[in-house]
């Protein structure tokens, strides 16, 4: 189908020809760069006196707007270390009981090996209930400003008190 529609395109024969300029009104004509439309579009903005865009630094810090950031973090975070520890698994010499044993004899405080256990606990535990949340939402629930921030508040808790509990196994 697309190699159809490519020969097709290239013979000049489609439905969006120049009559029918309502499809691609405010296309850039393929003779510009990506540079002369930037500068075409600053020129109108200053001809027209608009201002510029706010920074983010403008902006008042809110619970959603925070969880948004974090939940794409821990997105990336996770994947990232999920990688590295595939890429380790395949590439170090060893097995699984000889880096546990390594880690054994370092003589780390328990309090420390707690600290990490939620340190990996946490952002596992917080993007799968924010992730829930999320499918909530893309069936339609949840959207009233007070039920987003209640659904917030209840990620944060159950999060760290499941990060708590898998902490203490």
């Amino acid at each position: 189908m697309a190699l159809l529609l490519r020969t097709l395109a290239r013979q000049g024969v489609c439905i969006s020809r120049p009559t029918y300029s309502v499809l691609y009104k405010h296309a850039a004509p393929m003779g510009t760069t990506a540079k002369d439309e930037m500068n075409k579009f600053w020129s109108k903005n200053a001809k027209l006196n608009r201002p510029m865009s706010p920074h983010l630094t403008i902006y008042q810090w809110s619970v959603p707007m925070v969880m948004s950031i974090t939940f794409r973090g821990t997105g990336v975070g996770l994947s990232g270390a999920i990688s590295a520890f595939a890429v380790a698994a395949l590439v170090l010499p060893g097995s699984y009981p000889h880096y546990l044993d390594l880690i054994h004899s370092l003589s780390v405080g328990p309090y420390l090996i707690g600290l990490a256990k939620f340190g990996l606990a946490f952002p596992v535990s917080y993007h799968t209930l924010n992730g829930i949340r999320h499918l909530c939402w893309d069936i339609g629930k949840g959207f009233r400003i007070p039920e987003v921030y209640r659904t917030g508040y209840t990620v944060i808790g159950l999060s760290i008190l499941a990060s708590i509990a898998l902490t203490c196994l």
